[in-house]
Order: structure tokens, then C-alpha cells, then sequence
């Protein structure tokens, strides 16, 4: 792809670089761009949801749903625009759907270059090419997930895999619904360990 590297920050064009070794399978980019931006990217949902468990959940989701979309991502922006795009957008269909009282949601952020971004408030329904990668991309994930010890392996599948809810969790392991949420979380904080400090491992 051609890029104009005047218009972007180093950041920007290293972001560049780490998306194209991930679209040519380069797990360890998947990785650096996840630790990169995890923590604006939770903060972020966090003050949309305020609720540390659904800002957790989400922004396994909002990396989950760029990293399978990849294909989508337009360079003539940077990626940390369209990574908060594909975040909030994800988050504003979150609250919608579960109705929650939420502090009101600002339309725009600062990107990387100081530019105002606005959140688009698009339908998020895939079409059949969609679909198709999403089930390519999806396979980075499960690799990462495979780090996992195995009980927190399956955890993690029910819920962002399958995307079962927490107490069709608890149904379907016969377990406490404070058992799956503790575990959940820990398993959360597993992953990201490994994407902070093990990355080469993935």
C-alpha cells in the first residue's frame, strides 16, 4: 500500500508496519499491537460501560473484532483511529442491547496526529464476505487462547467465542456464577500477561 509517510507519526507508520506482518500471519504483531493499545483502548470503554468486568469483556472483544477484520482497514487513517472506531462501536451495540444507564458518551476522541475522530453509530451486521473473515481471523485468537491453561481455555471460548452470556456459562459448566465471573477475570488477566510479557511465546 502507498503511504504518504509526511501525513503520519512514527507511531503511525510503525502500526503500519506490525499490520502488515500480521496480515502475513505474524502472530507476535497481533501481539505488540494488542499490548500497545489495551490500556487506552479498556480506559476508554471503561468510562462508556463503568463497569470494570464489561470494560474488561469488551476490549477482548474490540481486539478480537479488528484482528479478524484486518483486511478491512483502510491506511489512509491511522490504526489506533480505526481500532477506537471499531471499539466504540462495538460498546455503543453493548449498551443498546443490555439498556444500561450510562454516563453520556462523547461523539469524538483524539487520535494519534491531535485530529478529533467522531464514532460512527453504523450497523455492525456482517455480510457473507464479513463472515468469511471473520472465521479466517478468528484463528489468531484461538492460537493465543491455546496459551491458556485448559479450564480457562474453555471460559474463554463459551464466552467470546460462542459469546454465552455469564449464566449460560455457569448452566453449562454446572458451576457458581461467582466462580465463572472470578475465573473469567483471571483468565483475562492471563491473557494479557502473556501478550505484556511473554509476546515471543505467542
Amino acid at each position: 500500500m502507498e503511504l504518504d509517510n509526511k501525513s503520519f507519526s512514527d507511531k503511525a507508520l510503525q502500526d503500519f508496519e506490525l499490520i502488515r506482518l500480521a496480515k502475513e500471519g505474524d502472530e507476535k504483531a497481533y501481539a505488540e499491537l494488542m499490548k500497545k493499545y489495551k490500556k487506552s483502548v479498556y480506559h476508554t470503554l471503561l468510562k462508556m460501560v463503568r463497569n470494570v468486568d464489561d470494560a474488561e469483556d469488551l476490549t477482548i472483544e474490540a481486539f478480537a473484532k479488528a484482528f479478524r477484520n484486518l483486511d478491512k482497514f483502510d491506511p489512509k487513517f491511522t490504526f489506533s483511529t480505526w481500532l477506537f472506531r471499531v471499539a466504540t462501536n462495538n460498546c455503543i451495540d453493548f449498551i443498546r442491547k443490555k439498556r444500561l444507564d450510562t454516563m453520556s458518551i462523547s461523539s469524538t476522541y483524539v487520535d494519534d496526529n491531535g485530529s478529533d475522530v467522531g464514532i460512527d453509530l453504523r450497523d455492525n451486521t456482517l455480510n457473507p464476505q464479513e463472515e468469511a473473515i471473520k472465521s479466517q481471523k478468528i484463528d489468531i485468537m484461538r492460537t493465543i487462547v491455546t496459551k491458556l491453561p485448559p479450564r480457562y481455555q474453555t471460559l474463554v471460548k463459551l464466552r467470546y467465542f460462542k459469546e454465552y452470556s455469564y449464566d449460560e456459562i455457569a448452566k453449562e459448566l454446572d458451576a457458581p456464577l461467582g466462580t465463572v465471573k472470578a475465573q473469567l477475570h483471571r483468565a483475562r488477566e492471563l491473557l494479557y500477561d502473556m501478550v505484556k510479557n511473554r509476546k515471543d511465546a505467542i
